[in-house]
Order: structure tokens, then sequence, then C-alpha cells
């Protein structure tokens, strides 16, 4: 198989363009370098082309005078999250590959820094600041719970570097400093709840998550939603992240009598919570469950026969059928494993990368100014569909998708709109969210 292009570059007025993007070979191994940024430094102007990251403030120490840039990847390797975070590290392992193998980054090598941010937030923050100040890196990729991503924020906006998020979210949040690139809110949630409501009837929910941020914010969007639509509300449980005894909060569900279950848990307390859920005897006919953290990795930990006709809620799924899908679904197979499979964060991950990509050609700089100005110039052809970020707000447009866990551990499509919605963070479409954003204190 050939390799790929590089991301398109789009008109000027317009921001998507549907040049296709070629199949390419498996991925070689990806070593994480840990090597000092030498020459000249972000800033300066000497031979080779160093500049600055942070737009000229003289603050950046990225290094641009030789043959390689420096890029960090931030994920859990270990922890709770480790479940979901380890293929993300995987997937952005493989499109840096595929991307040195047709020529790098402005004909740069990347050249990867690699931190575990071990599930804990103080431990994200930390690591990214050595990985801007230190590491001297272009741009970060990685984080997965709000909490590790709020904890992070600071740092990136005080050091002018550029951190490309890929998981969902609960919006109310817009920082030049991160690219978005799961979905916010009125791309996941809240077509979750029109899918509850308007396909299976649903008149009550009950919502169970993991106590920080995400759920929290979540749950007040949906509580919101519910009281405009005539949805009850019959119970709301939180429990911290990493909970396995669920024994409590699912006879509360159980015994709720609600129509259908809300799922907001991340990690592996979802293998606790499903095996619990059936031992009762409850099933998806009896009171189904919209999860919207459970992709086809934790499936596997989960165990299909646990999930098998639960509700999900993603904007990629492994079944989609599209070129672009199924060979990137081939790619990472030949590259980790046949019984490997793929996920909406780590599609949104690889996507990513080759966005950022497509921003620094398309600028010719790796300057963080000037890759922000970029963004609403290129597009990618992605796994999920064309790729492309909203210049206003950071946030990908993105294709809501409600699938349903096969037998085989995957997801099938049952739901989708027609086409990509815009991102809306803060949710200004929406009327009855007006006070949602004055009221949240989500620091």
């Amino acid at each position: 198989m050939s390799l790929p292009s590089s991301a398109s570059p789009a008109p000027r007025d317009r921001r998507r363009s549907r040049r296709r993007m070629a199949a390419v070979p498996a991925m070689l191994a990806v070593l994480a370098l840990a090597v000092s940024a030498c020459g000249a430094r972000a800033g300066e102007t000497a031979a080779g082309g160093a500049e600055s990251a942070s737009g000229g403030s003289g603050t950046s120490c990225v290094d641009t005078s030789g043959d390689n840039i420096k890029v960090g990847f931030i994920n859990s390797l270990s922890g709770t999250m480790a479940i979901s975070e380890t293929t993300v590290f995987e997937s952005l392992s493989l499109a840096a590959e595929e991307i040195n193998e047709d020529g790098g980054v402005l004909g740069k090598q990347i050249e990867i820094v690699s931190e575990d941010g071990a599930s804990e937030p103080s431990i994200f923050a930390e690591r990214s600041e050595r990985l801007i100040q230190q590491e001297c890196v272009a741009a970060v990729f990685g984080g997965w719970t709000s909490a590790s991503r709020k904890a992070m924020l600071p740092v990136f906006e005080a050091n002018d570097s550029l951190l490309f998020y890929p998981v969902q979210y609960e919006g109310m949040e817009s920082s030049q400093n991160i690219f978005y690139s799961g979905a916010t809110t009125n791309q996941q949630i809240i077509p979750a709840l029109d899918y509850l409501v308007e396909e299976q009837g649903a008149t009550s929910l009950y919502l169970v998550g993991s106590d920080y941020v995400f759920p929290r914010t979540a749950n007040t969007i949906i509580k919101a939603y519910a009281e405009e639509n005539d949805l009850e509300i019959l119970g709301e449980d939180y429990t911290p992240l990493g909970s396995t005894d669920f024994t409590t909060i699912v006879n509360r569900v159980q015994s709720s009598g609600a129509d259908a279950v809300f799922n907001t848990l991340n990690g592996d307390s979802n293998v606790a919570f499903f095996r619990q859920y059936n031992s009762v005897g409850l099933d998806p006919d009896a009171m189904p469950v919209m999860s919207v953290s459970i992709a086809e990795e934790e499936i596997e930990g989960i165990g299909a026969g646990n999930v098998e006709g639960q509700f999900t809620a993603w904007n990629y799924y492994q079944t989609l059928e599209t070129p672009e899908n199924e060979s990137f679904v081939e790619r990472f197979k030949a590259a980790e494993g046949s019984d490997r499979v793929t996920s909406d964060p780590m599609e949104a991950a690889y996507t990513s990368l080759y966005l950022w990509k497509a921003m620094v050609e398309e600028a010719d700089s790796f300057a963080t100014d000037d890759v922000r100005a970029a963004a609403g110039a290129v597009s990618f052809d992605a796994p999920e569909g064309i790729a492309a970020y909203n210049p206003e707000n950071q946030h990908l447009v993105k294709t809501p998708r409600i699938g349903q866990v096969n037998g085989e551990g995957l997801i099938d499509i049952v739901w989708e709109t027609d086409e990509a919605i815009e991102p809306d963070p803060f949710l200004e479409g929406y009327d009855w969210a007006a006070s949602i954003s004055a009221s949240l204190d989500t620091e």
C-alpha cells in the first residue's frame, strides 16, 4: 500500500476539502525519546530556521533547526484510566509513524516524547509542564478525563503552548491553547438524549457517573434538558474513579423503575457496574443503559456478554463503513494485532496529529500563533469523515452516532444525523441551556 498524502489545505473561503488520503503500510515501532533540544532555540533567528512556538514571545525552547521536531504524548499508561488511554497512545504512535514515512512535518521527522499521566490530574499537570519547558515539544497530544484536561489547561495557557485533547467532554469551555478533537455536548450527550426520548420512548432516567467534572457537568445539562422535555430524573449517583463496588447503586437503579440509565462512569469502574447490573437481572430490554464513555476497547474488559444490546453515543465506531475507516482499521490491526479494536477517542487522537501536521504546513511554521491561525484552512479525510476545526472555538465538526453493542464486542450503528454538526460548546443554540454556563462552577 502507498503512503498517505498530508491533510489537505482548504480553500480560504471553506473549512473543508475532499482530497482523499491513500492507504498506508503497517506502523513500525515508535520509540519515546527523551533527548534535550539542541542547536538553535525558539525565538532565535539562526541558520536552520528556529522559531518561537509561542509566536515570538521568546519564552519557548522549541528547536526547529534540526532534522527532527519533538512532539509530546501524555496518556495514562497506568492506573484506573489505562484501560482507555493506552490505545490512544498506540493510535498517536501509528499516526506519527505514518507521517514520518511520508516525509514528516515540514520535512522534519516527529520525535515522540512520551509521559505517563498515571490517571492523576496533578501528574498530568506536572508532566505536561515538563514536556513544554524541559523537553521543548512543539505540541502535546493526550489527556482523557476532564479533570486531567482542566489540570493541564493553565499550564498550556501560561506557556502559550498547544494541547490536542482527544476525548468527548462536557463543553462549557474554549481555550485558545486547546484543540478539542472529541465531541462537545451538542454532538454527543444531547443526541443521545434525543435518541432515548424519540426512538426509545423514555420518559424517565437514572443518572450514574464517576465523581468528577465531566459527569457532574454533563448531568447538570441533562437535568436542564429533562426539565424542558418532560423527562423525569428518578435518581442521581456518583462514585469515585476506580470504584468497584456498585451493589448499593445498582439496587437503587433497579428499584427506581426508570425507563433507562444514563451512564457517565469512566475507566474500569464500568467493568464492575455492568457485572453488578447483570447480576440483579437487569438487561437492555428491561432498562437499557446509554453510555458515553464506553467504546470498543472498554467492552473487551467488561465482557461483551455483560453489555450486549446496550447503547453508546459516539461519533466513530469500528463498524463505520467508509474506505478511510476500513484502511485505518486494517493498518491498526497490522500494527497492534489482529484481535485489537479501534474506538472513538483513539481515532480522534489519530486525526488530531494529522490535522496538526496540516496546520503547521499551511502556516509554514511551528509557532503557536501561526499554527492556531491556520486551523480554519485545513481538513483531513479521517476514518470518521471529513475532520475540520471550527476556528472560532477550536472544536471539531462531528457527526453524532448512536451504537448498540453486539455479541462480538463491536458496536453497530443504529442511528446517526444526516450531516455533521458544528460544535456548540456553550449550548448557545438551546434556549433551555441559557442559564447553565453562568451557574456551573467546573473549575
